[in-house]
């Protein structure tokens, strides 16, 4: 087969036109295209009177290679790529079993390799299975009641569960590891289109069947998953892993770990640090989540075509580089869902995005979020951007009433550097609630200076963005970890054999797609390891 790319179609084109399309840019005749099939769909909004869908579609053709000697040199014409995911290894009779800690997206999709390779892996969760943990999550959200151990940061499915959902990344991906992970998705239940859009995503409620499926695919290849052990302490014997310690006394001799904690594991973090685990500072950001009603960002991305169903909720993506050496960007913005209460310690706030596959309630959030280095606002400590997390999260506690509601303001009073005392036109979604206040008592001062200077700025690119009644809530710290659990080009720990830090919690992904990459990654590392 060939792949022709950046085929592009009015919004409203008829099905017949897509075939036509090809036909037209390859030069044949219509009897000459035996067979196609989409493998990507996106659309071109900058012309919003204009908007265009842009496919790129696998074909299959009666002389392909007369095809591809018209068109060589052409990157929009050239083979199908080879996408099917080989193993790279295949466990030995009697292997030891391998432990994964963490059974969000890279320890779900890490067990799952392991699995599918033979080493029947032990994966290891502190919190609880899917649906109990959704129980425990809703009883924040609804009643203010945190479980410390089970909620959107701890249990089965990992933050992941708890988002939009969005199956999309940056990063390279030379050997389609990214379609892997998609193709385990659909066979999990997800829907089948997330294989050809551009911006794919799931929805947390879909994602709670997936995550037990996938559980039942790695228990019937031979794994075993242990629920509720917190580790507590790692035994390390002459530079090697040799096993774990769990909050209940209970120890598990492992030589090969998977560690896929997550970014919030921070008692973890500690845990590595005392043992002389390496571990250095890395960069995240610190900033608030910014909602208005979904309307008012589809007519600005779409003008006229606003609604129409094959563009759907729209999103967006902003930045920008401030006077103060600070840089303000969008992240991980939900259209058509809801600001989430994501804390995972006693007295603290934290803010979280999160959609359903429908993307259809009345909000669209984002973070809004500063760039903060370790090398300017938090040196000294390997572990010095776990307490500026936790200052500032301690302090959203107190300024949104010390209940787990959070702090919030409208953007026209943070503008103005006044506490607001009423709601306008945007209605906030956070639960359990919103204690309307002056965020400036819970952000560093040199995130406010940057935010006030980005609104305007963001307010020209998207139409009112910076309405006075757009509402913010308080804090998102944990838009990714605040370390980086060193490793070496074998994917272990530079200074202890057999542990292999992953995702988001070592420092190596950010987003679920990403995580799960690196489970793939670091579990084929662990394959080969226990193979030589």
């Amino acid at each position: 087969m060939l792949r022709i790319s950046e085929l592009k179609l009015p919004l409203d084109h008829p099905a017949e036109a897509l075939p036509a399309a090809i036909v037209a840019r390859l030069g044949i005749a219509p009897a000459e295209l035996l067979g196609w099939e989409i493998a990507r769909r996106a659309n071109d909004a900058r012309r919003k009177s204009a908007i265009l869908m842009v496919y790129s579609v696998d074909v299959t053709l009666a002389d392909e290679p007369a095809i591809l000697t018209r068109f060589a040199g052409d990157n929009h014409v050239r083979p199908t790529p080879d996408t099917d995911y080989r193993p790279v290894a295949k466990a030995p009779a009697d292997s030891p079993r391998p432990v994964v800690i963490g059974a969000g997206p890279c320890g779900l999709f890490a067990g799952l390799i392991l699995a599918q390779m033979g080493f029947r892996p032990i994966i290891v969760e502190r919190g609880k299975v899917v649906r109990e943990r959704t129980k425990d999550t809703w009883g924040l959200w609804r009643r203010g009641v945190l479980d410390p151990e089970s909620n959107v940061q701890f249990g089965e499915g990992g933050a992941g569960t708890f988002s939009d959902g969005k199956l999309y990344s940056q990063i390279k991906d030379p050997r389609f590891l990214g379609r892997k992970v998609l193709t385990e998705f659909v066979k999990a239940g997800a829907p089948p289109e997330i294989l050809t859009e551009a911006h794919p995503h799931i929805g947390t409620f879909r994602l709670v069947t997936m995550v037990e499926s996938m559980r039942a695919s790695i228990e019937a290849l031979g794994g075993e998953y242990r629920w509720q052990q917190r580790v507590t302490d790692f035994e390390i014997e002459d530079g090697r892993i040799r096993g774990l310690h769990f909050h209940s006394g209970e120890f598990l001799e492992a030589n090969h770990v998977v560690l896929a904690v997550g970014h919030s594991a921070r008692d973890t973090f500690h845990a590595l640090h005392d043992r002389g685990v390496h571990i250095e500072a890395k960069p995240f950001s610190i900033g608030v989540r910014i909602e208005h009603p979904q309307s008012w960002i589809d007519r600005a991305r779409f003008g006229p075509c606003a609604g129409h169903p094959d563009l759907g909720a729209a999103a967006y993506a902003l930045s920008h580089h401030c006077a103060n050496g600070r840089s303000v960007y969008s992240f991980c913005m939900c259209p058509g869902g809801r600001v989430v209460a994501a804390t995972s310690e006693e007295g603290r706030v934290v803010t979280n995005g999160m959609s359903q596959y429908s993307r259809q309630e009345f909000n669209a959030n984002s973070g809004l979020v500063v760039g903060i280095d370790p090398a300017r606002d938090y040196p000294g400590h390997p572990l010095a951007g776990i307490a500026l997390q936790r200052h500032w999260e301690e302090r959203a506690f107190v300024a949104g009433g010390s209940t787990y509601e959070a702090p919030g303001q409208k953007v026209g009073d943070f503008l103005a550097g006044r506490a607001s005392t009423g709601l306008g036109e945007v209605i906030p979604s956070y639960k359990p609630g919103v204690h309307l206040t002056d965020l400036s008592e819970c952000l560093p001062d040199f995130a406010i200076e940057a935010l006030r200077e980005a609104l305007p700025v963001f307010g020209r690119q998207i139409a009112r963005y910076d309405d006075p009644d757009a509402i913010m809530t308080g804090v998102e710290t944990r838009t990714s970890s605040p370390i980086r659990i060193t490793r070496g080009e074998d994917f272990q720990s530079l200074n202890v054999a057999g542990l292999f830090p992953a995702g988001e919690g070592a420092g190596y992904a950010g987003g679920i797609l990403s995580a799960a990459v690196d489970g793939i990654k670091v579990a084929e590392a662990l394959a080969l390891d226990m193979v030589s």
